[in-house]
């Protein structure tokens, strides 16, 4: 059998024409989730808002979806646009005092400093930490790190440049230990990798569905740990805010003792329906919070994919050694190869890759197989 079999291969049309490596940037999306874009589409141009309760319901399942791939409860999640906008409910959400400390990272996302660092204006100190070798984070770094007046400590599951995997369960619990939340950057590796944020002791998690859960861009999710509903005041309160939410008469603000308080308004209805659909394809694809065959088949073919890279002279700046340190994404170089010069011949050539950092970065999923990789390393050798 091949790493990847018919069954995933089928589910995702892209594999037609491209060898596709760029979930760390923006997955295809399956044809479920196409499908049931489509329908949603089709019932919006022939019936208007007829069909709407349907679609509500369809949004209620990502959120049951999305909290059972965590181990979380529905009402700990929050359906919102992206990851930026769940590190934004903390950031300006959260009780700070002047002089309290935020502490990410040196190596993370914008995503995950900016918002941070745009507390400053309000006394609060953004705090860095200097990864190690490969993008590594160091336990006892970090617990050296974390203060007395440090209040959260935010850091990506998978690091987006070097592919690095944080254990969370442990990084967590250097945050408690030392008095901080931990606020989890999954959207590189939630659809992949195994997580409970009970187990893992998460106490907030935000991650878009467009990269590893093969959704649509603009529906993510935000998770929060029940205790924790009330240390963050709602930001962007609107009708979809409140207890009944659907009587529109003007009464007294009752806030959802739900995540679904912050939503606010509107949802990204065809969104949502899109991201449902794909976790339910995921679930069928074994994702679990306990294991994953998603992510055994994602090692399995970024290790073939590593092997063949290293036998054309590649240089992998990716963690390898350590099964728990691997994930999805693999940086390497190439000598005397221009990355953004090597991507565009492999764009020619009918695969796709991403440059980041200097590197150039595959990022394959469970539906990749040994013949997308024959793809890379022609295109490579050119």
């Amino acid at each position: 059998m091949t790493l990847a079999d018919g069954f995933l291969r089928e589910q995702m049309p892209v594999t037609a024409d491209w060898a596709y490596f760029d979930h760390a940037a923006v997955a295809p999306l399956p044809r479920p989730s196409a499908i049931a874009i489509q329908r949603w589409l089709t019932e919006c141009v022939e019936s208007g808002d007829v069909p709407w309760l349907f679609w509500n319901a369809q949004a209620e399942t990502c959120r049951r979806l999305a909290a059972e791939a965590i181990g979380a409860d529905p009402a700990e999640i929050a359906l919102l646009p992206n990851t930026t906008a769940g590190i934004g409910l903390v950031a300006e959400g959260f009780a700070w005092e002047p002089g309290d400390e935020v502490l990410v990272p040196a190596n993370e996302f914008p995503s995950n400093l900016y918002p941070w660092r745009n507390l400053e204006r309000r006394g609060v100190r953004l705090k860095t930490l200097e990864p190690g070798p490969q993008g590594r984070l160091d336990l006892d770094q970090l617990a050296d790190a974390i203060g007395p007046r440090t209040r959260v400590v935010s850091v990506s599951w998978v690091g987006f440049a070097s592919g690095f995997r944080i254990d969370v369960g442990a990084v967590a619990k250097v945050c408690h230990d030392r008095g901080a939340f931990f606020f989890l950057d999954a959207i590189q590796g939630m659809g992949v990798f195994p997580l409970d944020v009970r187990r893992d002791g998460v106490d907030f998690l935000a991650a878009d569905g467009h990269k590893w859960m093969l959704g649509p861009e603009g529906a993510g999710i935000f998770f929060v740990r029940r205790e924790l509903l009330e240390r963050l005041a709602p930001l962007n309160v609107g009708w979809n805010s409140v207890g009944g939410a659907g009587d529109f008469r003007p009464g007294e603000m009752r806030l959802k003792e739900s995540a679904s308080r912050y939503e606010g308004g509107t949802l990204n209805i065809a969104g949502f329906i899109g991201l449902a659909a794909s976790l339910e394809l995921l679930r069928e694809w074994g994702l679990g919070t306990e294991t994953s065959d998603v992510a055994s088949r994602v090692l399995r073919i970024t290790d073939f994919a590593c092997e063949r890279l290293e036998s054309i002279g590649a240089d992998i700046f990716s963690p390898r050694e350590v099964e728990r340190e691997k994930s999805g994404i693999v940086s390497f170089s190439l000598r005397e190869a221009v990355p953004a010069e090597a991507r565009k011949k492999c764009l020619d050539a009918g695969v796709v890759l991403s440059v980041r950092d200097g590197r150039l970065r595959i990022a394959p999923h469970a539906y990749n197989d040994e013949a997308d990789v024959a793809r890379l390393i022609e295109a490579l050798r050119s």
